[in-house]
């Protein structure tokens, strides 16, 4: 499956929890919700996934932790915070440059409404497989 079709699955499914659930919860409730429900449409998902840094010859054992990644593809960012700020894409940016992937998403479920809250995040995206 191809990024884009992911995301669409991946930013329905967020849409159906943050119309179910609204703002409020800490970000580490959306992400396990968020995690079970895309599971459950028999998607691969991996939570707080470490990733290494490698800098020269040097390799640092967390760069950061990834909050999801789907399928090996795409790497989701879960805020609940009341605005996202652009720090929060240039952030997902620089992951995507750590990884090695292609594409990645934003997801604020701190807004009112989540639509407003997504930002897509593409490092050398390719439009098909």
């Amino acid at each position: 499956m191809h990024e884009s079709e992911l995301s669409g699955i991946i930013i329905d499914t967020a849409m159906y929890i943050h119309r179910r659930l609204g703002p409020g919860l800490l970000e580490s409730a959306y992400e396990a919700i968020l995690e079970y429900e895309l599971k459950k449409r028999g998607l691969r998902v991996e939570r707080q996934v470490p990733v290494p840094l490698v800098w020269e010859e040097i390799e640092l054992e967390v760069g950061f932790r990834a909050d999801l990644i789907v399928e090996g593809k795409v790497v989701l960012e879960l805020k609940a915070v009341e605005q996202l700020a652009s720090i929060h894409k240039k952030q997902l940016l620089t992951y995507l440059k750590i990884t090695g992937l292609s594409l990645g998403l934003v997801l604020n479920f701190g807004g009112e409404l989540l639509k407003n809250g997504i930002a897509r995040v593409v490092n050398d995206l390719r439009e098909s497989d």
